[in-house]
């Protein structure tokens, strides 16, 4: 069986680099499970770091030494839990949400009637409606217990499905590469680019970074999308946030994803603001977002309209179950994705239980990003528009494919002191944040976020500036 970042790297379609060129330094366990989270995401940002050698090399001719720590890339898998602001006393503590607790306290696996187990999602306000709904119950746990106990496992799923609300019966592994999508997913690399359009060959704007002058328009919201506009940004590219007023979010997960990034608000249901976008596109070089399949092509921002208005342009689609397939209409979240693939289930010996940081959705945002790196890079070599397509199901599959490891005690973390050496600090307009940096290490263009993140809504539909000229061919 190829090694984790064997697959990784199998996507970029070309010989491999070098032997020193990259180093993954250490192993799993890391935390509390059994599944090599540490180095698989290790694995897919080491190839995030050939990608970005392979722009500079298109850049500058030369290319750069990579390398990643497997504890570092485990720290990053639960980057949120990790944000730290000062107190009353002046003293920098962690940020915790009530709310957020409160959420994962319920989104959790209950037992069903006939003897399966079910995790309903109640990530958002309104999908929390929805599946309480469904549910006829409180949002807390006892509530939430009683009335999953009053269904068999696949009428809750039929049911929270026909409701448009998220959630899932447990399955086995085994389960989900028998059942029909995942037979879909397994078929499938876990990048895919797909080219969409035809473009004469951009070698790319200059600047002293890899991706100085690269535009990207980030529609993501929680997680795996924000995450991989934020990798972007990490290396120079100019990435601006859109979303609407309306639409909820989560406060930390925004903060702590939105590093290096711009943010402005324009709803696509009004017209005015549809056309702004359309404008922004012409300009932009990726376009990102996480939408369900198919949402965004009734409302004329499909890869193929935005293709035909920019040639060249990087579309990005992140989605939970993925383009294609019988569930491919379905929302979905990390939990979600841990519980449809097996890795729920193995989570303890005595129950299924999720893991101790959202793998699958930070792995599925750093996998977007290689892509769009990828795709970048075929575009300045040979020209077109592309589809990139991730999901977090394919991802989690990915993830349980690298086997498992013992681990000797639980509530396994880094210690204070390796996170404190790993954390940057930003001063926002709502005050001083410490964070997780860059774990991604590069020895010729070092990895770093050039603004702190931004207020919601905080910044104009614009670009800041008409890129510059790229170097003569």
């Amino acid at each position: 069986m190829a090694t984790a970042l064997q697959e990784v790297l199998a996507v970029r379609r070309q010989s491999s680099p070098q032997l020193d060129e990259v180093a993954i330094n250490g192993a799993d366990p890391v935390l509390s499970t059994s599944f090599k989270i540490g180095e698989t995401c290790a694995a897919v940002l080491a190839g995030v770091g050939v990608a970005v050698a392979d722009l500079w090399q298109i850049k500058s001719g030369r290319r750069q030494q990579v390398s990643v720590d497997v504890r570092h890339a485990a720290a990053a898998l639960r980057s949120t839990g990790y944000l730290q602001r000062p107190g009353p006393d002046g003293q920098f503590k962690t940020v915790v949400s009530a709310t957020h607790e409160a959420m994962r306290a319920i989104t959790q696996p209950w037992p069903t009637r006939d003897g399966r187990w079910f995790l309903p999602h109640f990530g958002l306000p309104n999908l929390q409606r929805r599946v309480l709904e469904v549910l006829q119950c409180e949002p807390n746990p006892a509530s939430v217990s009683k009335a999953v106990a009053g269904w068999d496992a696949l009428d809750l799923e039929a049911a929270i499905d026909k409701a448009h609300a998220c959630g899932a019966m447990v399955r086995t592994n085994a389960e989900w590469l028998a059942h029909p999508h995942g037979q879909v997913l397994a078929a499938k690399p876990i990048v895919e680019i797909i080219k969409i359009g035809d473009s004469e060959p951009e070698p790319g704007p200059s600047g002293e970074r890899p991706l100085s002058g690269i535009r990207a328009l980030d529609l993501t919201r929680i997680l795996a999308g924000p995450i991989a506009a934020r990798t972007l940004a990490e290396h120079g590219a100019e990435v601006l946030m859109v979303t609407a007023k309306r639409l909820p979010q989560i406060p930390e997960h925004v903060i702590d994803t939105s590093h290096g990034k711009r943010s402005c608000f324009l709803d696509l249901s009004m017209a005015e603001d549809a056309a702004r976008l359309k404008v922004l596109v012409k300009s932009a070089d990726v376009f990102s977002q996480g939408y369900r399949p198919g949402t965004l092509e009734q409302m004329g921002f499909g890869p193929a309209e935005l293709a035909a208005l920019r040639p060249g342009l990087i579309y990005v689609s992140i989605s939970c179950f993925g383009a294609d397939g019988p569930f491919s209409h379905r929302g979905g979240w990390e939990q979600v994705a841990q519980t449809v693939t097996g890795i729920c289930h193995d989570g303890r010996s005595d129950r299924p239980a999720l893991l101790p940081a959202a793998a699958c959705d930070y792995t599925t945002g750093y996998l977007a990003a290689y892509g769009t790196l990828l795709a970048l890079a075929r575009r300045a070599r040979e020209g077109g528009s592309y589809h990139v397509r991730v999901s977090l199901c394919r991802s989690g599959m990915f993830i349980y494919q690298q086997g498992k490891v013992a681990y000797p005690a639980e509530n396994m973390d880094l210690e204070p002191a390796e996170l404190a050496a790993l954390r940057v600090e930003s001063h926002l307009k709502s005050g001083p944040l410490r964070h997780l940096g860059p774990i991604l290490q590069l020895s010729e263009t070092p990895p770093h976020w050039s603004r702190a993140s931004p207020e919601l809504g905080g910044d104009q539909a614009a670009w800041l500036r008409q890129v510059m000229q790229p170097h003569a061919a």
